[in-house]
């Protein structure tokens, strides 16, 4: 017997006051939903109604149990009614997992454009270059920067964004005082400013660098940092020549504050995904953004 079932018509025959009212309620025989009371008691090895020629009523037990059970039907009428509505309109929490310059110059502006449009939609941003595990960790989406061998499995679904572009620049002072780079053999002796990665310095990676540039570059460096904002401040500064993705620097790029260099010689953008389950009933709430995701960053 279906447990809840059991459970709905034992409520009805102590509300309507009979085996046949309830029968009737739900469209099954009187004999049936006797079997359904019988099952209840015996999976509860106690009575919960006596029945007389007359009258019914309810024992002690049973008087606790249908006020249990009318508190859990209740709670999943409301459950259904939640799921229901979550089925037609974008609401709840949306949780993300996105690079951390990627996420706060890009996706932040996406995410509050999608609030303003979504009222009952709430995201928790999660900005971090860890790989996460989606499923493990609750993420309903993520951003993934790079090979799409990044990914769990086919499970997921993978939606192409605008590539993620570099940039080398440097401060208009800079370049006044220690000369505009032309070919990558020109920064010798340049403040090539270091990004630090998982503990290492990731390599100033050029088209038509000589062998063994990068590690010259790399000892020579004088400042390194793991945060692209602190390295953009130097450069700001006039320190140094900076290699950052061009989201980063866009602003200071149209201003003037930073003047790009090199352009030739940069490598190739990287591929930028917006991965998530593969799941035929997704919510409003992750659909939705999805689609206002990729009309703003998508390809």
């Amino acid at each position: 017997m279906d447990t809840l079932l059991s459970m709905q018509v034992f409520v009805e025959v102590v509300e309507a006051g009979s085996l046949s009212a309830a029968a009737q309620r739900f469209g099954i025989s009187a004999p049936m939903a006797g079997k359904h009371l019988q099952a209840l008691e015996a999976r509860l090895g106690a009575r919960l109604i006596v029945r007389t020629t007359r009258r019914q009523s309810l024992t002690e037990i049973g008087r606790e149990y249908y006020e249990r059970c009318r508190r859990i039907l209740a709670d999943v009428n409301d459950a259904d009614a939640l799921a229901e509505a979550m089925s037609t309109a974008p609401r709840g929490l949306l949780r993300l997992s996105v690079p951390l310059t990627y996420g706060v110059q890009l996706v932040t502006p996406v995410v509050t454009g999608f609030l303003s449009a979504y009222p009952e939609v709430s995201v928790e941003l999660d900005l971090s270059n860890r790989l996460v595990d989606l499923v493990e960790e609750r993420f309903d989406a993520a951003v993934r920067i790079g090979s799409l061998a990044t990914l769990p499995d086919l499970s997921f679904v993978a939606r192409p964004l605008k590539p993620y572009a570099m940039t080398a620049c440097a401060a208009p002072s800079y370049l006044a005082r220690a000369g505009t780079p032309l070919t990558p053999a020109d920064l010798a002796g340049h403040e090539c400013l270091g990004f630090m990665h998982g503990g290492r310095e990731a390599l100033w990676r050029l088209e038509g660098d000589a062998p063994g540039a990068q590690d010259d570059r790399e000892q020579s460096a004088r400042f390194r940092a793991n945060n692209g904002q602190a390295l953009k401040k130097a450069a700001l500064a006039g320190f140094g020549l900076v290699l950052q993705p061009h989201a980063l620097v866009a602003e200071e790029l149209a201003s003037g504050a930073l003047v790009a260099v090199l352009d030739a010689f940069l490598p190739e953008p990287s591929p930028a995904h917006l991965i998530y389950p593969r799941d035929r009933r997704a919510t409003p709430k992750l659909t939705t953004f999805v689609d206002f995701m990729v009309r703003r960053l998508g390809v």
